[in-house]
């Protein structure tokens, strides 16, 4: 089995505008070319044509029995509509988890703003995801996504489950040592590469990602996830074939770690 936890359907080249429903298509038929059971499918922290909002994908995706949804929350424009929506999507089990996006918005994950949102999270035991490491948009700020801050906000709350995304790359060997350190905290291996990887590429963070593994140990926190269509699913799956582990932890990568996080039923999915 496979699960994807970080998709996206946003149009990211905005040369032209593309329907919510085309791109859910291209997600299914991506999926299905191959064979990825689950995936999650992160709204932005910002709407717009090429960014459908929170309450647009969970709209689209129902009566997928294959897809969640992960809910975007802006730092910078989110006001108490969004946090009454947000309550009451979590209240219904329309959405699987939060998504923050420090870099490319001003905010360090501890901010007090946010307290309520991880109460929130807490209360229906539902995962908080964190951009982490470098940004597509190179105005973002990295000084805000570096995976060690996320330490400060494991330890505020160590009932908050917490994702560490893009294990922080190129800060690695810094995520490892959150991850490590807070039995609260879980890193995804989504966005490494923009497209397919290259040979140099995928052998570097082969060795890179095993690293972790010896370090942090038992790979219960890692998480398999591309960050389509940024990333290639074709391509990560060859990634994680690549990797020096045996079948039962590739599969604790691949679907079961992921199905426990986010509370997914698999009896769907037969």
């Amino acid at each position: 089995m496979i699960i994807d936890v970080h998709t996206h359907l946003n149009n990211y080249h905005e040369d032209k505008v593309t329907s919510i429903t085309e791109s859910l298509d291209l997600l299914s038929n991506t999926m299905k070319d191959n064979h990825v059971d689950y995936a999650l499918i992160l709204s932005s922290y910002k709407v717009n044509e090429h960014r459908p909002s929170t309450k647009q994908v969970v709209e689209a995706v129902k009566g997928y029995k294959n897809l969640g949804v992960v809910a975007g929350i802006s730092y910078l424009h989110y006001n108490y509509k969004d946090i009454i929506e947000i309550s009451q999507y979590l209240k219904e089990g329309h959405i699987k988890a939060l998504k923050f996006y420090p870099g490319y918005e001003p905010f360090y994950p501890n901010d007090i703003r946010f307290k309520l949102v991880y109460e929130m999270a807490i209360e229906y035991d539902v995962p908080v995801m964190f951009h982490s490491g470098d940004t597509y948009a190179p105005n973002g700020k990295v000084k805000y996504s570096h995976p060690l801050h996320i330490d400060d906000l494991a330890v505020d709350y160590p009932d908050l489950k917490i994702v560490i995304c893009h294990v922080g790359n190129p800060w690695i060997k810094d995520c490892m040592e959150v991850v490590y350190k807070n039995k609260n905290v879980y890193a995804d291996i989504s966005g490494l590469v923009l497209g397919d990887f290259s040979y140099k590429f995928e052998r570097y963070m082969k060795k890179e990602i095993e690293e972790m593994i010896i370090y942090a140990g038992n790979p219960k926190y890692l998480l398999y996830g591309t960050d389509w269509p940024i990333s290639n699913m074709k391509s990560y799956l060859q990634f994680m074939k690549q990797l020096d582990l045996p079948d039962d932890k590739k599969e604790l990568i691949l679907w079961q770690n992921a199905a426990e996080l986010f509370k997914i039923d698999l009896n769907n999915l037969k």
